[in-house]
């Protein structure tokens, strides 16, 4: 007898069925039957070990559609790349001065994109498991419990606490349009703050019924489009503006008794401000999770193209939008709101009503658009917990209570805690590793690289961890010797 031959599955040596080789030889096979079972055989050994998928993730919303491309890529990664946070960049510059900032701005740069990378490698796994949740990676990495331990809170905040900010920003932006467009109208009761927040969240809510991640891929064009549209406006009108403001200070503020502690936490504080304003790397592998994968063509090859793409264009918009702020304002720059606050109270005498409304209205409209993509993992847990126990998909109806009820959470978070962008820095200092070190320990963990790899990586990843503690310390001490105004539902 014979020794029988052990067939083994890789993306190099495509396995051969041995029934089909027999049946081909076999003289009852007819011509178009050889073909049918050729074509067969040709396309189980193209999706061959790329297609272990979980049968649920065909009823939630972040994998209910795979026809993703490389353009849907490009537009989900720039509106949820780029948006406010980045009008906060020039005032990092106000400490590290305007050599050092963009040293920091291009290492930080550099740095995510590098673990962005990693992540988009590590969505397919060599056994052909697509991991389409930053969660479900963490778990596979780290073990179950230390996964959840180690991702839940960052993820869940950096998914909610966002869509919390937006609707602040939203909703208080909102206000200031109508009092630019409608200011000298004089309106007897106009909207309170509260009022534009509710206006703010139905709208969000609306839009949110969209049903899965790839039917929202025009919203995040235009959120794309509108957050490119208002950092170069700001920043143009910032320049051409330039020889109207008094003279402009770069010299650092004079010091204080504990200066030297004081300089150390606002160079903290200001590498926190550099590292938010890259953001999105807890929904690459949801974006990646939409898109078609096989041996041939995997995922990771449109999924890279569209990122490049997108932060070529985060590059044209947060490094000029950093130096010519700085040029044009110094030490000027508002803490509170950045950039958008500037143009407001440095232009609004010498600016037309319609630039400054304009600009507010792609700030609303880009808030609204980067709601969708950031709600979405949110959405998607809540119909797992119902998939989950029911073994079948959200109905309609359920779907959409889900989605009103975590816009109106939403906006009782706004209401009841208008502080919460206060601490930011604190929470937002949790999330770091998300972004800059759980990537290289997970590619260790995973791909068990060559030993001067598992070196660097772990370096990497360890300086990630070093920076989250130290921007976690600094928000702490500027709480501490600065203070916070905690008020309860009463937002301005």
């Amino acid at each position: 007898m014979g020794e029988v031959e052990e067939v083994t599955l890789s993306p190099k040596t495509p396995a051969k069925s041995p029934f089909g080789s027999r049946f081909m030889a076999t003289p009852l096979a007819s011509p178009r039957m050889k073909k049918a079972v050729a074509s067969m055989r040709g396309y189980l050994e193209e999706v061959g070990h790329l297609t272990k998928l979980d049968p649920q993730d065909a009823w939630l919303p972040i994998t209910e559609s795979r026809n993703g491309n490389a353009f849907y890529s490009a537009f989900h990664t720039l509106s949820s790349g780029i948006g406010i946070p980045s009008l906060l960049l020039p005032l990092s510059f106000t400490a590290l001065g305007l050599a050092w900032g963009i040293i920091c701005l291009s290492l930080a740069f550099i740095w995510q994109l590098y673990t962005l990378w990693l992540l988009i490698q590590l969505h397919e796994s060599e056994s052909g498991t697509r991991y389409s949740r930053y969660l479900r990676l963490s778990m596979a990495a780290f073990g179950e419990k230390l996964g959840k331990f180690l991702a839940l809170f960052p993820i869940m905040y950096l998914s909610g606490g966002t869509c919390v900010t937006l609707i602040m920003i939203g909703g208080g932006t909102m206000k200031i349009f109508y009092e630019i467009v409608c200011g000298g109208t004089g309106v007897v009761n106009p909207l309170s703050t509260i009022e534009w927040y509710l206006v703010f969240t139905g709208s969000a809510i609306l839009v949110a019924q969209l049903p899965n991640l790839n039917s929202i891929a025009g919203i995040s064009l235009i959120g794309a489009l509108t957050a490119v549209s208002y950092c170069t406006l700001i920043w143009v009108v910032s320049i051409s503006k330039h020889r109207a403001l008094p003279a402009v200070s770069y010299q650092p503020p004079e010091p204080k008794p504990n200066a030297a502690a004081a300089t150390v936490f606002s160079v903290l504080n200001a590498l926190g401000i550099i590292t938010f304003a890259f953001r999105g790397h807890n929904l690459v592998l949801e974006i990646q999770g939409t898109m078609p994968s096989s041996t041939k063509s995997p995922s990771r090859l449109p999924m890279w193209n569209g990122v490049k793409f997108a932060y070529l264009i985060i590059a044209l918009c947060l490094f000029p939008l950093a130096i010519a702020s700085y040029w044009a304002y110094g030490n000027s720059i508002p803490s509170n709101g950045g950039m958008l606050n500037a143009l407001y109270k440095f232009h609004s005498h010498d600016t037309s009503k319609f630039v400054l409304g304009l600009t507010s209205m792609l700030v609303v409209v880009n808030s609204l658009s980067s709601f969708q993509i950031y709600a979405m993992p949110v959405f998607d847990n809540l119909e797992l917990r119902f998939t989950s126990c029911m073994n079948k998909p959200c109905p309609r109806w359920l779907r959409s209570g889900f989605r009103i009820f975590f816009g109106c959470f939403a906006f009782f978070i706004a209401v009841a805690l208008p502080f919460l962008p206060s601490l930011a820095g604190l929470l937002g200092g949790i999330a770091v590793p998300i972004t800059l070190a759980y990537p290289c320990f997970m590619w260790i963990l995973i791909k068990k690289p060559c030993k001067n790899s598992a070196i660097f990586h772990w370096l990497l990843g360890s300086l990630g961890i070093v920076l989250s503690i130290s921007i976690v310390t600094g928000a702490i001490w500027n709480i501490v010797t600065i203070g916070i105004q905690v008020h309860f539902f009463k937002p301005e």
